[in-house]
């Protein structure tokens, strides 16, 4: 294998790909950056790959030799990091040698690597029509989601994120038990190349389809996000989906993934149908209310209360952290309903408004010890749900 590339792709491209580089391998390899040259294609490939999650892109490179080798992802990384980035950089590497000799202007390394047949096959499910996503709609989507998804490996499935099509519109829903946020985007699957906007029809010569949905650890789709959302191009994300593995495809890059087993709770039958109160305020103004009441709340249980008086139009947020000290803040509000004291983990609350863009917000609840729910005033599409704290009167 020898070939030549510029410093700053392959920085780039090592950094995306060593991201599912396992921490603790199985395997030695496992520690390894997969590198494949094409002399045909004239692309250097990288792949990373835990045998969980797995990250693969390639970048231009003026190939002489293909073959292709494993090197240590961390060294490797380390090295092409420091190096000039005005100066190429040479890879070259002896067929049958597991040895790859790097140079650039400032100097020449050389790494001992493993050989690429000990690498494990990323598994490619490139069969079948894929379901073609917006880029801008699943970004939105996991960004309101993947924070409320849970930490608990006890609670496997609640570890991940659950996608669901129908009719061309993505729902994405992440909860850990103890709040749930759902967020539905009308029109963000696309029809295959060459396939008609029908769900009727077929799509490269296949049924189309018209549901679908798969849960996918947390950990897979914080990458894909941060991978999305440094894209350069608008082209559509593929996902494919077969035998327990999603493959997320776009661009030069792939992602792929296991997907968790089980059924996702039916979080719809979770969110109350009708609420006999409601508050609505400015989303940013209540946001700030409640960091500074947190700074007491963190002191004790994080535990806030939030009471309403539909006679003045005021919504009272009160903290008492035992033996430390209380707080408490006033902001205007829009009061419907019977006046309601109700508590809630601050933490929890302020997730969920940190992750909605609207000016105002709406707050609604029914009673004290049952689910209350926040959404954007004039925006239906995005549900946070969140369970209060019970709390002595």
């Amino acid at each position: 294998m020898k070939l030549v590339c510029s410093q700053s792709e392959l920085s780039a491209s090592l950094q995306l790909v060593s991201r599912a580089v396992s921490a603790r391998p199985t395997h030695p390899v496992l520690a390894n950056v997969l590198l494949t040259a094409d002399a045909g294609t004239g692309r250097l490939s990288l792949t990373g790959f835990d045998l969980s999650l797995g990250i693969q892109t390639s970048l231009a490179a003026s190939v002489e030799t293909s073959g292709a080798i494993t090197l240590p992802s961390k060294l490797f990384v380390e090295i092409v990091s420091r190096l000039s980035a005005d100066s190429p950089i040479t890879l070259s590497c002896e067929e049958g040698q597991d040895q790859v000799e790097l140079t650039s202007r400032s100097g020449t390394y050389q790494m001992r690597g493993l050989s690429a047949e000990d690498f494990p096959d990323l598994p490619l499910l490139q069969t079948g029509a894929p379901i073609r996503l917006n880029v801008d709609a699943l970004v939105r989507g996991l960004r309101a989601t993947l924070f409320a998804s849970s930490g608990d490996e006890a609670k496997q499935l609640l570890t991940g994120v659950h996608l669901g099509l129908e009719h061309r519109g993505l729902e994405c829903a992440a909860t850990d038990g103890h709040r749930l946020s759902v967020l539905r985007l009308e029109n963000a699957a696309q029809p295959s190349a060459g396939a008609a906007i029908d769900h009727e029809a077929e799509l490269d010569g296949e049924a189309a389809t018209d549901t679908f949905a798969v849960t996918v650890p947390a950990r897979s789709l914080r990458e894909l996000e941060r991978l999305l959302s440094g894209r350069q191009s608008q082209e559509a994300v593929s996902l494919y989906c077969d035998r327990g593995q999603v493959v997320f495809l776009w661009a030069d890059q792939v992602l792929t993934s296991r997907s968790l087993d089980g059924t996702y709770p039916n979080y719809r039958q979770l969110i109350p149908t009708s609420f006999s109160r409601s508050l609505e305020l400015d989303r940013r103004g209540f946001i700030t209310a409640l960091e500074r009441v947190a700074v007491l709340a963190d002191q004790h249980n994080n535990v806030v209360k939030i009471s309403s008086d539909p006679a003045t139009g005021q919504l009272h947020i009160s903290a008492d952290a035992q033996d430390v000290g209380s707080g408490s803040e006033d902001l205007a509000a829009v009061v419907r309903g019977e006046p309601i004291a109700i508590a809630f983990n601050v933490r929890y609350v302020l997730d969920g408004l940190k992750a909605m863009a609207a000016d105002r917000v709406e707050l609604r609840c029914n009673a004290p010890t049952t689910p209350a729910v926040l959404v954007p005033v004039d925006d239906p599409s995005f549900t946070y749900l969140v369970m209060p704290v019970q709390i002595r009167s």
